[in-house]
């Protein structure tokens, strides 16, 4: 039953992405270019994401625990620190320049475009570049604590 809903999610989730036009990375580029062809949807899409996530998290959080987990897992701090503010400019900086954020990707990826495969591509590359970095990063200051 978790697959099917899974499944059934992503779907929405796709239609949704496909009907508002933020498959096309032209559309969510000309968001961004405020002195020039500026293309407001993409604020009214996500005003009218929050207008449907923002009940859906009232209504999910009153329960004690997820449909199909354990427990909810959420941040474990509120601090906005250099890794946040790095990890926000870095996805805003692929957003603008690419025109694909990864959730609207990943939807498209079945066209076959070769912008989207490329975006993607280099998305799951970049993810993997930073879980090393991390734990390059983790292994000098434990080896700096030790010494």
């Amino acid at each position: 039953m978790k697959l099917v809903l899974t499944y059934l999610v992503g779907v929405v989730f796709g239609l949704g992405i496909a009907i508002s036009g933020m498959a096309n990375p032209a559309k969510v580029l000309n968001f961004f270019d405020v002195f020039g062809a500026w293309d407001p949807s993409l604020a009214f899409v996500m005003g009218a994401a929050l207008l449907v996530a923002t009940p859906g998290y009232m209504l999910v959080f009153k329960r004690e625990k997820p449909a199909f987990a354990k427990s909810f897992k959420l941040p474990g701090t509120k601090l906005i620190d250099r890794k946040l503010v790095l990890g926000s400019f870095t996805f805003g900086l692929g957003w603008g320049l690419a025109g694909f954020c990864p959730g609207a990707a990943l939807p498209v990826i079945s066209t076959g475009n070769p912008s989207v495969l490329i975006f993607t591509v280099s998305m799951i590359v970049g993810l993997f570049l930073a879980r090393w970095m991390i734990s390059v990063t983790a292994r000098r200051q434990d080896a700096a604590q030790a010494n």
